[in-house]
């Protein structure tokens, strides 16, 4: 079997890992506030760097949260690089920069490595269940040889291209979640602020052609007012800005997407940052001087 490593145990890698040891995956951990007793009592191997995971496992997951903590993961002191041998696969399953991605791959790669891209959606609820929806780049080869890894973390494991396709494909996603929020977010406040049951709305749409796994799970949050993350505003508006920045690179308009990054820029300016990406609905409740659940006036 082949023995995995894992760099980055927060909200999304913590689970993920999990589901490896679960499956009696030979794993090395690292993560820079300590890997958790519950995944050492499972039995990983705690390591004190980067290089260190490197230096024991076959197949290497980083999952952090932005492009310069993957550089700094792999190419920084006591980084990956530093304990990268001939066979090995990095795995970066972060959400970054597609151009920096092919920098990153082209670099180990010249130090006798393989690499993917497979940048994840599914939330923390996914990543517990092991149904993470997983978009990969890479070679076809070196993609079969990890995908027996992957299908213990996710149920939707697709190839979409060369290095860097995974991560064209999640801003893709990021772009068509961001504006699903908005609109299940318009729908019911309009409903809450006619005098109608947002709740009993939803559930309503759901057996319709409204209906989306966001009209359920975050069209309930709304309702609910629960806006724990899940996964943060600021990780979104990293994703969001990865979109734009490569729409202008490419000439393509999103307006859409601006308009859902403006409202996610207008929750962290009232102290959001952290608030599940659900919560965008804040800011158009803001707006609308009217908060879902209220007594309409």
């Amino acid at each position: 079997m082949e023995k995995a490593g894992f760099i980055g145990l927060g909200i999304m890698g913590k689970p993920m890992a999990a589901n490896l040891l679960k499956n009696s995956v030979p794993l090395a951990a690292f993560t820079r506030s300590g890997v958790p007793d519950e995944l050492t009592q499972a039995g990983a191997i705690a390591c004190d760097s980067p290089a260190a995971v490197a230096a024991q496992a076959d197949v290497l997951f980083i999952m952090v949260p932005d492009t310069p903590d993957v550089e700094r993961v792999l190419f920084g002191e006591n980084g990956v690089a530093d304990g990268l041998r001939k066979g090995q696969i990095v795995v970066d399953m972060s959400s970054i920069s597609p151009m920096a991605t092919r920098d990153f791959a082209a670099r180990v790669r010249e130090r006798g490595a393989d690499y993917l891209d497979a940048p994840v959606s599914g939330g923390e609820v996914g990543a517990k269940a092991g149904s993470l929806t997983i978009m990969v780049g890479g070679a076809q080869a070196t993609f079969d040889r990890v995908k027996p890894l992957f299908d213990l973390m996710g149920k939707n494991v697709s190839l979409i291209g060369e290095v860097g396709a995974g991560q064209v494909c999640k801003v893709a996603n990021q772009v068509i979640v961001a504006a699903t929020i908005e609109a299940v977010g318009e729908a019911l406040l309009l409903a809450s602020k006619a005098g109608v049951d947002a709740e009993k709305v939803r559930k309503a749409l759901m057996g319709g052609f409204a209906s989306s796994r966001i009209l359920e799970v975050h069209g309930e949050r709304m309702t609910k007012r629960t806006f724990d993350p899940g996964f943060r505003i600021e990780l979104h508006q990293k994703d969001l800005n990865l979109a734009l920045s490569t729409a202008q690179a490419l000439g393509v308009s999103l307006p859409a997407t601006s308009t859902c990054q403006a409202l996610f820029n207008a929750c962290a300016a009232h102290g959001g940052k952290a608030w599940d990406h659900s919560a965008m609905v804040r800011a158009l409740e803001y707006l609308a001087n009217h908060e879902i659940g209220q007594k309409a006036q």
